[in-house]
């Protein structure tokens, strides 16, 4: 069996997971949502690098720099609602990406329902806090062994 190599991208305000909005994200940490992806992702023999930026240009540039991965898992927060940029930059690179939202976008505010990103993505988690990731994480295993190219 392949190893492969996701990278999971996290966006603006992410850093602060654990003490903003609890009642919306959760008390974990980043860091603790990090090492359950890991864990989960060593468990099917995958390489997991997470990346964590407030900067859409940084997030811009860490996509670009890894896009020879076999796929990525992407929360890009309040991105997903206003960045044509890492939009244009996903649809670019031609790897499949997942977008995950801890919260359920479709329940909140309504400017949160509209995403950017969904579009170019092979599909949209939210809504199970952190196991949005590891959903995700199984479906692009899923993905990847059974249509990419």
């Amino acid at each position: 069996m392949k190893q492969y190599s996701f990278h999971v991208i996290h966006g603006p305000n992410l850093n602060l997971l654990g003490e903003r909005e609890p009642a919306i994200y959760s008390t974990l940490t980043l860091e603790e949502i990090n090492n359950r992806i890991r864990e989960f992702a060593m468990s099917k023999n995958c390489e997991v690098r997470c990346f964590q930026s407030n900067s859409e240009g940084e997030i811009i540039d860490y996509i670009q720099n890894n896009r020879h991965c076999d796929g990525i898992i992407i929360n890009a927060g309040a991105y997903t609602h206003t960045s044509i940029a890492i939009r244009d930059c996903l649809a670019s690179i031609n790897i499949p990406c997942i977008e995950v939202h801890l919260s359920n976008i479709y329940s909140r505010e309504r400017f949160r329902s509209h995403s950017y990103i969904a579009p170019v993505c092979i599909g949209q988690i939210c809504g199970f806090g952190y196991y949005s990731y590891i959903v995700a994480l199984q479906a692009l295993i899923h993905y990847v062994e059974n249509y990419s190219k």
